[in-house]
């Protein structure tokens, strides 16, 4: 079912990939369309590189299966087989534009339907009740739902407080000026560890380095502009500059590496029914970001601290979310500092684990340059 997180290293690593590229390199200002980059594009054009990624992922996602089943057996191998057309591609074509009709002419352009809707992670839409459904156990609610004002309890004012006060207090979250952390970083199905490297600067800067075996995956937020770069022989666009919900990913987690800041950080805050995350309980807030998305977090009610963010990227079909689970907190520079985050998105999931986390540390501002194209000469 799964894309593999070799192809995709989301949020804080890099990108999937799931079609074939046309030769662009990546590296012009605009971020590269869909369909400048890859061949046989005819639905989804005029969206950028990375939101055709993430598109790829929903499709996946909403049908429960992975690349090959839309594309041919060997685009596995090849990357210009994944141009080939086939019955499953003009099929899928066809579904979002008869989406893309129902919103429009029934619900006033207002996205109510998605391929989720009717797929329910099965490759063919659910047609008949199912009886076990209606009478056996009921399903847990989805905890990242989106959610409304709660009335009554505490408010989120008081929630993001103690949270604060959990990590350290605001004064010594206030002196927190730069976080470089090594550790190890294991993704979806594979059994081999590699080394990763985190750099943060205040107020908003982070580049994340994976050093794979074929090169390094580089992730970069130097405050105002975003890039991923890969080694080429695992892609076929090594160098993108990020747009849409990507960027505005890469702002967000860049800012909250330093949560002083947090309620400047996202407008419209407000507070949910509280649950439960494996058997814990805790309680949800949502704020929207700078690029206007949606963004849960979840705190311990006991500690205080942040065990869960969820975030979400518009796409031309629906949103897609990215979970973050945070554990095993420890004091770094008199601050508490996840060392193990947990990242899981539409086709995949990735673990990052800290060995060394040092607070306070001067970080050279080539640190937050744009990466060179993997194989190229330095820029």
């Amino acid at each position: 079912m799964k894309l593999g997180s070799r192809r995709r290293l989301r949020c804080t690593i890099g990108f999937a990939i799931a079609c074939i590229a046309s030769g662009q390199t990546g590296t012009e200002q605009r971020p590269p369309r869909a369909e400048e980059v890859f061949k046989n594009v005819q639905v989804l054009k005029g969206i950028s590189v990375d939101q055709f990624m993430q598109t790829m992922g929903f499709f996946s996602a909403a049908l429960g299966v992975s690349c090959s089943y839309c594309h041919v057996a060997d685009s596995g191998g090849d990357w210009a087989k994944y141009a080939d057309d086939n019955a499953h591609k003009r099929t899928a074509r066809r579904m979002v534009t008869m989406i893309s009709a129902i919103n429009q002419t029934y619900f006033g352009r207002v996205r109510m339907v998605t391929c989720y809707s009717c797929h329910r992670t099965d490759e063919r839409p659910r047609l008949t009740p199912n009886l076990a459904d209606l009478y056996g156990a009921p399903l847990a609610p989805d905890p990242n739902e989106m959610l409304s004002q709660a009335p009554g309890g505490r408010t989120a004012d008081q929630i993001l407080d103690k949270y604060i006060e959990a990590l350290g207090g605001a004064a010594r979250l206030a002196n927190l000026t730069g976080i470089v952390a090594k550790g190890t970083y294991q993704g979806y199905a594979e059994s081999e560890k590699r080394p990763v490297e985190v750099f943060s600067k205040a107020p908003g800067q982070r580049t994340v380095i994976v050093h794979l075996a074929d090169g390094d995956s580089t992730s970069v937020w130097d405050g105002k502009a975003g890039w991923t770069a890969r080694p080429a022989t695992d892609v076929p666009v090594p160098l993108l500059a990020l747009s849409g919900g990507d960027l505005d990913a890469a702002r967000l987690e860049a800012e909250l590496s330093f949560p002083a800041r947090i309620k400047q950080t996202l407008t419209d805050w407000r507070v949910g029914f509280p649950a439960t995350i494996d058997d814990r309980d805790v309680q949800v807030v949502q704020g929207n970001s700078a690029g206007r998305s949606p963004v849960k977090f979840y705190f311990d009610n006991q500690s205080g601290l942040l065990v869960r963010m969820v975030h979400y990227a518009e796409l031309p079909i629906g949103l897609s979310p990215t979970q973050i689970d945070f554990a095993d907190y420890r004091e770094a520079g008199g601050v508490k500092i996840p060392f193990r985050w947990t990242i899981t998105w539409l086709d995949g999931r990735s673990t990052i684990e800290f060995s060394e986390v040092q607070a306070n540390v001067p970080i050279d501002a080539a640190r937050f340059a744009r990466p060179p194209a993997p194989g190229s000469a330095k820029q």
